[in-house]
């Protein structure tokens, strides 16, 4: 029969001394012996040089009061949280729970949070959310450049955040963030069949380019505000165009355009958004009615040549008349005139001619 047990701690060490399965105490560095001859005495060893001291039974070593002065106790409550360093450098987050760090060998401090603040901040931020245990206790997101994250806490809205990165504590509250894309963004609204007020069915085409503004408004109002956008372009570029004749419409696209920007920027404000542009791109007539409007053209543009033509006559005709006149009543540019026409004659071939002091015209009759 064995009447002692021997154990040897050594200075980084402690034990802790269990009789008939209850804490007795904690047991200092050096040899020791205990009278055990019915195997009822057992020293468990631990390592300080681990500080987080771990064990299945540390609610009865904490009650005995034994750790007081030689190791830090957390009794962390379901609204707290624990910041762990050890020898200056982080080491972790602790969830609700009993804790205890030996101080013996390494300086350790603790730093503990109220998590009914729901967003964690700190100045050694970074380094805390990508330590060990830190995804069991946190949420955390990031907003990426060019975008804004909206704060919902418990579904109410709390502020709009900046791009960056954010850790929410789990438990207290549930933590929203949704991310907003501030760049501008183009929305196609094609293929739409619209009736003119004159019974002509149009394929139109429309292009409006936006951004988000205010961006806490932009996914409160709707679900999906790039959807709602290209359903409220739709139905105002089926009123707008709807109560014009297709004359009317194709003559002053200008002012249709205008009138449609307006309309969804107006829309577009309520939704939180910036209107960039708007316009109609294409617009498609049925096969038959182009031809009809082909062939109208080409009537008009031959009615506009004709029109030409005559006014182009009118004009020679007139001309003629003025230079007559003036050739009745100037004999010297009525003989210059002589003198031109035969010396385009002469242009055409060999001429001679004899100028006596008759007049210059009967000569050129008997000459030819």
């Amino acid at each position: 029969m064995i009447l002692f047990k021997y154990y040897k701690i050594r200075t980084y060490e402690m034990g802790l001394l269990f009789r008939d399965g209850e804490f007795r105490g904690l047991v200092n560095a050096g040899q020791h012996r205990f009278f055990d001859p019915f195997g009822k005495v057992q020293v468990q060893i631990v390592s300080q040089r681990d500080p987080w001291l771990v064990h299945e039974k540390l609610d009865l070593i904490v009650k005995s009061g034994e750790l007081k002065d030689r190791a830090i106790v957390l009794d962390l409550k379901d609204h707290e949280r624990a910041l762990v360093w050890i020898e200056n450098r982080f080491s972790h987050v602790l969830p609700a729970g009993l804790y205890a760090y030996w101080t013996g060998q390494k300086q350790v401090r603790v730093e503990v949070v109220d998590t009914r603040q729901v967003r964690f901040e700190h100045e050694q931020f970074k380094v805390i959310v990508r330590s060990t245990l830190a995804s069991r206790v946190l949420d955390i997101c990031g907003v990426p450049r060019d975008r804004v994250g909206v704060l919902f806490i418990e579904g109410r809205y709390v502020e709009t955040l900046s791009p960056g990165e954010y850790a929410f504590w789990k438990g207290p509250a549930e933590a929203k963030v949704v991310e907003v894309d501030l760049r501008e963004t183009m929305v196609d609204v094609s293929g739409q069949e619209i009736m003119t007020a004159d019974k002509v069915t149009l394929r139109v085409n429309a292009v409006v380019t936006y951004k988000i503004v205010d961006a806490r408004k932009a996914i409160s109002q709707t679900d999906d505000v790039r959807q709602a956008l290209y359903r409220d372009t739709q139905l105002v570029l089926r009123g707008v165009i709807g109560v014009r004749e297709l004359d009317a419409f194709l003559a002053d696209k200008d002012a249709v355009a205008k009138e449609l920007e307006e309309n969804v920027r107006r829309r577009a404000g309520e939704l939180g958004l910036e209107i960039a542009s708007v316009g109609i791109r294409d617009v498609i007539l049925p096969g038959e009615m182009k031809d009809l409007m082909n062939k109208v053209t080409e009537a008009h543009k031959a009615a506009e040549a004709n029109l030409i033509a005559r006014r182009e006559e009118t004009a020679a005709i007139r001309s003629q008349a003025n230079t007559a006149k003036l050739l009745a009543e100037s004999p010297t540019l009525m003989r210059l005139r002589e003198l031109e026409v035969l010396e385009k004659i002469a242009a055409g071939g060999k001429l001679n001619i004899v100028l006596t002091d008759k007049g210059l015209a009967d000569k050129v009759v008997n000459l030819l």
